[in-house]
């Protein structure tokens, strides 16, 4: 069903498709689209037109891991704004605990250089395969309050990233650790004590309440899950921001994080990588397949044959039956490149914390074929100018 707003091109190319149809006219699946497409000049100079699908801002979404994105991003920044050259993404860091429901990291010397305690590390670990634990030490790295009021300041106001991926509660999410950086020898760099914000985040939705029931351990608790408090990052937010990480001279200065070039090719080469490319040792076991995190054009089907001539730089998200993947392509045999965010909730029995969820059966197969769809239209559209994908497939000797 087509609702006001809707792209006729994006809706047309739904319906080309029994699967994409079956999923995008069903209401409980929720599905919003955004697909960009880049038009270059003789310049080589990028202008972004979006199509949209079933966009609502007043519809909640979980974003799950997509939060990864700013959290990385603004993790960087706030190294550089320390101002202090010995304290970089590579120096170790150790975390303290300060408040119930806080872990530690202490502080160890770099016997393993990939699996030290470090920015770059944790970052590495989010954007390869999602890595929870990872967000949490950046979450508590910069604080909830300056790290949301600096959304705000980047122009998301709406976005609310108030939780670790962790059983805490609300006050506790609002105490975050104190943090040290230090030389291998243990000599202290910089220290930032814990920090606490004493305002509540709640949802500029408003109450926002989900499904029919919720299990809590063996129970089933027949009342909708709460989310009101829940992290909120609204689709259209999220794309922009992977735009300005990609393409940051197409967005206003103001709304871009600080940020160097070494900054922003550490960013992309992570965020394309796969876990077996990335060369970053604690993924080389089979099980971090290369479609690990690539839900739009490879599902998660680890015998899918990676592509050499298409590049996915993207972000992706998992939990509580949404399943979201915000992604730009780049395809060097086609010449072609555009950004594709789509999100779905998957969740038929609507009981929340169960674990039944339809992300292989349903999800999963949708994206897939989605991002499928897309790049074979995308490869045939006509274009004045083929863009120069150079930079994005330069070789990346980045650590």
């Amino acid at each position: 069903m087509v609702t006001p707003g809707d792209s006729p091109l994006l809706d047309s190319l739904l319906q080309a498709n029994p699967l994409l149809k079956r999923v995008a006219t069903n209401p409980q699946y929720e599905l919003q689209i955004i697909y960009t497409q880049i038009n270059r000049d003789a310049q080589n100079r990028p202008t972004f037109i979006p199509h949209t699908y079933h966009l609502n801002p007043r519809q909640y979404f979980n974003p799950a891991s997509l939060v990864k994105l700013p959290v990385v991003a603004l993790s960087l920044e706030k190294l550089n704004d320390l101002h202090n050259p010995r304290v970089t993404r590579r120096t170790i860091m150790a975390t303290g605990t300060a408040y119930r429901c806080q872990t530690p990291v202490p502080f160890a010397a770099p016997a393993d250089s990939d699996r030290t305690a470090t920015v770059g590390n944790y970052i590495k670990r989010m954007l390869l395969v999602s890595d929870n634990l990872a967000y949490n030490r950046l979450y508590e790295f910069l604080g909830q309050r300056p790290l949301n009021e600096r959304l705000a300041q980047l122009g998301y106001p709406n976005a609310r990233i108030t939780r670790r991926f962790a059983p805490c509660d609300t006050a506790a999410n609002r105490h975050t650790n104190p943090i040290s950086f230090h030389t291998p020898q243990g000599d202290t760099l910089y220290k930032q004590p814990a920090q606490y914000n004493p305002t509540a985040y709640r949802s500029p939705l408003g109450r926002v309440l989900k499904g029919r029931a919720y299990q809590a351990g063996s129970r089933v608790i027949p009342e909708p899950y709460d989310f009101t408090t829940a992290n909120h990052l609204p689709l259209p937010d999220i794309t922009a921001f992977l735009q300005s990480i990609l393409f940051p001279e197409s967005v206003p200065a103001p709304q871009r994080p600080h940020l160097t070039p070494s900054d922003y090719a550490f960013l992309r080469r992570y965020l394309h990588a796969t876990p077996h490319e990335s060369s970053f040792h604690p993924y080389t076991p089979a099980r971090y397949f290369d479609a690990y995190k690539k839900y739009l054009y490879y599902g998660r089907n680890p015998d899918l044959p990676r592509q050499s001539s298409l590049r996915i730089y993207n972000i992706v998200g998992m939990s509580h039956g949404f399943l979201a993947d915000v992604a730009y392509f780049a395809d060097s045999l086609h010449q072609s490149e555009f950004f594709l965010s789509a999100m779905l909730y998957v969740n038929r029995d609507g009981i929340l914390n169960d674990g039944a969820y339809e992300y292989e059966t349903i999800g999963q197969p949708f994206l897939a074929q989605l991002g499928r769809q897309l790049q074979h239209y995308e490869a045939q559209r006509p274009r004045r100018y083929r863009p120069a994908l150079a930079a994005f497939f330069a070789p990346e000797p980045i650590r």
